[in-house]
């Protein structure tokens, strides 16, 4: 790869350029101000145990969102991860209430199994989608429902319960107010960003997403860096199915139904652009509290769960409908 090329795979993936810094600004600005009137119009907002609330309900979505980012980065999406979190969590479940093994071992073992149960379902997406040039929609559709199927198959389609009290009391456990969970989520946020703007891998994410045909002539292997961003988002699908499971103490086979278009609209309403290769992971946090926080005020409020499903819808068109003048404003 030339020198001039390098430079520019670099700048474009540069997360806290001048640009980039505005964006996040202007997605933090909004997400003050819808948290500055639903302090004005309900009374337990600001309250510590609502904020802690907030926290833990965001946090699966922010797992999965965090995958999501790399994925759409190059250009793809991802509707399978809802699917792929219960399969996880399925697989998880009959793992650590084996029969014969001690508390900590059931953990461990079900923490892996879960963990590669995403691992492989996002590497068949990956493989399937990169090898055959095949639309990722189209591939991740088809494991949507594969999975779905697997994990009602492999439970026999009943709920799984009673797991170790220390496994289910992670699940809730506080510091300082703060979830367990959230910190877990907010280490894979620091994680994520250390990896697409200090390292070569992610800077090439950011250049397949904007010019994969220069990244390939550079001599990269487009193939397996594809892979890559979809077996991330396997990854943590697999996490947030640990932390399902901690949360509610059960495994469910019908779990994650539509986490895969909260995630995506965390993504998007974070400023990461549906044609890959402009976003950031630090704006995608910022879009998964836009997210809780609304969804929390307007329970607060006494809204419908059918208004509070329109309202969400309203905000990803318009974060649909910015993204499009922003590119647009790259684009002059």
């Amino acid at each position: 790869m030339s020198s001039a090329h390098e430079a520019n795979i670099a700048a474009r993936g540069k997360s806290f350029s001048l640009k980039a810094i505005l964006n996040n600004a202007g997605i933090g600005l909004a997400l003050l101000l819808v948290i500055a009137f639903f302090s004005v119009t309900t009374e337990h907002f600001l309250s510590s145990n609502n904020i802690t609330n907030i926290l833990t309900q965001i946090t699966i979505n922010l797992i999965l969102a965090v995958g999501m980012t790399f994925v759409i980065l190059i250009g793809g999406i991802d509707l399978s991860v809802g699917s792929v979190m219960a399969f996880a969590a399925v697989v998880a479940g009959k793992a650590i209430t084996l029969p014969g093994l001690g508390v900590t071992e059931l953990i461990l073992l079900a923490c892996l199994a879960g963990v590669l149960a995403g691992l492989i379902c996002g590497i068949l997406n990956g493989v399937l989608s990169a090898y055959w040039s095949l639309p990722s929609f189209i591939i991740t559709l088809g494991m949507l429902n594969i999975a779905r199927g697997a994990a009602l198959q492999i439970s026999g389609a009943q709920t799984i319960y009673s797991f170790p009290f220390v496994f289910e009391e992670f699940g809730s456990k506080l510091i300082y107010g703060v979830p367990v969970v959230f910190l877990l989520a907010l280490l894979l946020v620091l994680i994520a960003w250390f990896v697409l703007n200090r390292t070569v891998f992610g800077r090439l994410i950011y250049g397949i997403g904007n010019n994969e045909e220069a990244v390939r002539l550079a001599g990269h292997p487009v193939f397996w860096y594809k892979v890559a961003a979809f077996t991330i988002c396997g990854l943590t699908a697999g996490i947030a199915a640990i932390v399902y499971m901690a949360r509610l103490s059960i495994a469910s086979p019908i779990a994650g139904i539509g986490f895969e278009l909260n995630a995506i609209a965390a993504v998007i309403i974070g400023g990461t652009s549906l044609s890959g290769g402009r976003g950031s992971v630090i704006g995608t946090l910022l879009g998964a509290f836009i997210i809780g926080v609304l969804a929390n005020g307007l329970i607060l409020i006494g809204l419908s769960d059918f208004m509070r499903q329109m309202i969400t819808g309203v905000v990803i068109i318009i974060a649909v409908i910015l993204d499009h003048y922003r590119a647009r404003l790259s684009a002059s």
